[in-house]
């Protein structure tokens, strides 16, 4: 069996760095079972860390489902539905609040754009599956009034990962299987500087649907006001 031993030394020795940096008793409180603050579904982008960006060092605090494009659904049989990575922990860990986590230069809202505008999926099968699921988004979001289309493709693209963001909040505050009493956010990871100056920032988007800056940045705690910000509905609080 040929194997790439480098990368296996490399995950190897990782976990062994992991294993002895933990203190005694790291994971006394969920031996038994988890209650996760969150359910953040993120892009599966190897440059968005998932717990890192919350500043998350104990197990236990957030539920972290992924896919290509940060979706709040699968498929069943030609039947669009909330996935379960997002329904276990808000029926059976006592969740009550997802966190939706799109990222700027998104490969897979620029691979739907790219479908929507004429293109041949990027492949394979199982690839295509989830840029066709947001090939709707994203021709919804160019129909509208807020897509600058003569715009240049990576602030198009932008525009359109932060369309999605809130059109995935918006599928998950419409859904039957999600309870009224979930609290339902929407983020955008920004390591390239398209909102701000300060890489790795997470910046509120929408709230159950509201995505007005002025009404966010009332929401957000004192001292937050500066991680509301949006590339579709005007800016936030300065920085």
């Amino acid at each position: 069996m040929g194997i790439d031993r480098e990368i296996l030394e490399r995950l190897l020795a990782g976990n062994r760095r992991h294993v002895e940096s933990l203190p005694d008793g790291y994971f006394a409180d969920v031996q038994t079972g988890q209650h996760p603050t969150v359910v953040a579904v993120c892009c599966s982008d190897s440059r968005v860390a998932h717990e890192g960006m919350w500043g998350v060092d104990r197990p236990g605090a957030v539920f972290t489902p992924s896919n290509i494009g940060n979706q709040v659904w699968d498929d069943d049989g030609g039947t669009r539905i909330i996935d379960g990575g997002v329904l276990y922990p808000i029926h059976h860990t006592g969740t009550d609040a997802v966190a939706v986590v799109g990222h700027t230069g998104c490969g897979a809202v620029t691979a739907a754009y790219r479908v929507a505008t004429g293109a041949d999926p990027p492949g394979p099968r199982g690839v295509d599956k989830w840029v066709d699921m947001l090939v709707p988004v994203v021709e919804a979001a160019l129909e509208s009034d807020r897509i600058d289309r003569e715009a240049a493709d990576d602030t198009v693209i932008n525009q359109l990962v932060e369309y999605n963001v809130g059109y995935q909040v918006r599928s998950l505050g419409d859904a039957d299987a999600v309870p009224d009493r979930v609290d339902i956010y929407g983020f955008v990871y920004d390591f390239q500087g398209v909102y701000g100056d300060r890489p790795g920032r997470t910046y509120l988007v929408t709230v159950d649907g509201e995505t007005a800056p002025d009404a966010l940045a009332e929401l957000v705690p004192d001292g937050y006001e500066s991680a509301v910000e949006s590339l579709l509905y005007g800016d936030g609080a300065d920085d």
